[in-house]
């Protein structure tokens, strides 16, 4: 999404934003958001796995690394298809790594733990956590373009479907589903 320049997800106009601000790269940053998003796990007795902790690290490694291998995209033909690929792919990888039950990462766990202790659908719950984030983000200088917005709106419903459909049947999976199983409120419309 960041290589489409249609506009990045929010967390990362919140990093462009910061790493603007702070000199650091945006990968850099997104470990340092990420760690800092743990401690709002704090109030919401989330718990970290190891998947928390690789999410921190791994994603920022490979962000600086994936944006420094991919060709640079000019053309809209190309451009169009990676920000919607980006987008789905998120909402797939949000099913998957989730419902393995390893642990969310630090911003999934932000949504799982206010879902949990709130009761609103993950859909409601990520929408609002990316709104916040991009218009924070947009304030410290990050970049905003359709992608953002189409991120914005698409990526809490698309979480809620792929964990609908990536989640374990069986009662008593853990945290795989993180409402305590599939009759839950993370499965409902």
């Amino acid at each position: 999404m960041v290589e489409a320049g249609l506009g990045p997800e929010p967390w990362n106009v919140l990093n462009q934003g910061l790493s603007e601000l702070t000199g650091l790269s945006i990968g850099a940053v997104s470990i340092v958001v990420g760690a800092a998003v743990l401690l709002l796990w704090v109030p919401l007795r989330q718990r970290p796995g190891l998947g928390t902790v690789s999410n921190v690290i791994v994603c920022g490694v490979a962000m600086d690394a994936t944006l420094a291998l991919l060709p640079d995209a000019h053309a809209l033909a190309v451009r169009v298809p990676l920000l919607v690929t980006g987008v789905l792919l998120n909402g797939v990888a949000t099913g998957l790594y989730i419902t393995a039950a390893f642990g969310p990462g630090p911003r999934d766990g932000l949504m799982t733990g206010l879902h949990r202790r709130t009761g609103r659908s993950i859909r409601l719950i990520r929408t609002s956590i990316e709104a916040t984030v991009v218009a924070t983000g947009f304030v410290l200088g990050g970049t905003v373009g359709v992608g953002t917005v189409l991120y914005a709106l698409s990526i809490g419903p698309l979480a809620q479907y792929f964990l609908r459909r990536f989640a374990l049947p069986a009662p008593g999976a853990g945290d795989a589903v993180p409402s305590g199983g599939p009759s839950e409120a993370i499965l409902q419309r």
